[in-house]
C-alpha cells in the first residue's frame, strides 16, 4: 500500500502526519521525495501523472537492475585501471 501526501515543511522542520484509518497499525517506511518546483518541459514526459515524481524508463530500470545483480555477485563486475580503458570498453559494448 502506498500513500502519497504533499506537505509544506515549516521553518522548525517538524511535521505531524495524520495517517488514514485504512492503514494498518505497525511499522512503516516514510520516504522523502522533494516535490517538483518547476514545470520543466523536458522532464514532463517522465513524470508520474499523479505524484509528479520522475519515473525511470525501461533502459534505466534495466541498468539499475544490472548494477544490483553485480553487487549481489550474480554477474561479474568490471574493473578498469584508467578512465580511457573504461571509455574504450564502453565504445565496444552495444
Amino acid at each position: 500500500m502506498t500513500i502519497t501526501q504533499t506537505v509544506e515543511i515549516p521553518e522548525n522542520h517538524r511535521l505531524t502526519i495524520d495517517v488514514p484509518r485504512e492503514v494498518p497499525a505497525g511499522r512503516a517506511e516514510i520516504v522523502y521525495f522533494p516535490a517538483p518546483v518547476d514545470d520543466c518541459p523536458l522532464c514532463a514526459p517522465y513524470r508520474h501523472p499523479e505524484t509528479g515524481r520522475l519515473v525511470p524508463n525501461a533502459e534505466t530500470i534495466a541498468a539499475i537492475e544490472e548494477g544490483r545483480a553485480m553487487r549481489r555477485g550474480e554477474i561479474p563486475g568490471k574493473l578498469y585501471t584508467s578512465f580511457d580503458e573504461m571509455l574504450a570498453d564502453l565504445d565496444t559494448d552495444d
